[in-house]
């Protein structure tokens, strides 16, 4: 597989809050690559910096899409250019209806009749959302925003998809379901970069994985591996083992990122 998006040596400044330090990564074609860290680790501001959404940044590094810089390009540019963005947070337009938020997601589109087919197409990945076409969006369960807002992003029809805590604030069985979806949308040929505090289920459907600690990258591998990893599995996947604290920043220092 060729890398789709390749991230280079990036750093990230919030003022004069040292954000992302030379962090690197490359997402294969066709893959599911999850990041993977604690709060504050720096994984919303790895993709809000790929996306163009802080001002001036990466203040050092590239960012190649398909093999064509777009650092410094504005947002716009880069959903056009083929990356969609779902925030942390869903953030849909509350006073709009379901179908509305739809045709938004495909506003760099001419084409009727091929939106006219993908919002049907999104209504048959969630179901739920066709049921509720006419209703505002502020009236959705946490749930069923995520939904739509995974949804809105795939009217672009995006070649990357880019997912920021997508489980964030579900029920155990809304977060499964999504899941599920974002597994079934990666396998109709969509790119999925995936930011995810729940590292078990991100693993569970991703290719690869990385670990991001106070703006680095620390670990990366295949997420088979990484699931098998006992530190990992004892700091990210909440298995006990007689590993310490101190053990584990040994653990850190070790790691090289490749």
């Amino acid at each position: 597989m060729n890398p789709l998006l390749e991230i280079r040596n990036i750093e990230t400044y919030y003022d004069l809050i040292y954000a992302i330090r030379g962090a690197s990564l490359a997402v294969d074609e066709g893959s599911i690559t999850a990041i993977l860290g604690t709060n504050g680790a720096g994984k919303s501001t790895i993709l809000k910096t790929l996306m163009g959404l802080i001002e001036d940044q990466p203040d050092k590094g590239e960012i190649l899409f398909d093999g064509r810089r777009i650092d410094g390009r504005d947002t716009e540019a880069i959903v056009r250019g083929g990356i969609a963005y779902v925030p942390e947070g869903r953030e849909v337009f509350e006073e709009l209806s379901v179908r509305e938020n739809l045709l938004l997601g495909a506003f760099t589109r001419k084409d009727r009749d091929g939106i006219r087919r993908d919002v049907q197409r999104v209504l048959d990945y969630f179901p739920v959302l066709a049921e509720r076409s006419h209703q505002w969006a502020g009236t959705l369960s946490g749930g069923e925003q995520q939904m739509l807002a995974i949804g809105r992003a795939l009217m672009n029809r995006p070649r990357l998809l880019c997912l920021d805590e997508p489980s964030l604030g579900l029920a155990p069985l809304l977060v499964q379901e999504i899941f599920h979806i974002i597994r079934q949308i990666n396998a109709e040929g969509v790119t999925i970069l995936l930011v995810e505090q729940n590292a078990r289920m991100a693993l569970a459907i991703a290719h690869r994985g990385l670990i991001l600690e106070n703006g680095r990258f620390v670990l990366a591998g295949s997420a088979a591996d990484l699931l098998q990893d006992p530190n990992v599995q004892e700091f990210y996947l909440g298995v006990r083992s007689t590993a310490s604290a101190k053990g584990y920043q040994r653990w850190k220092r070790k790691r090289r990122w490749r």
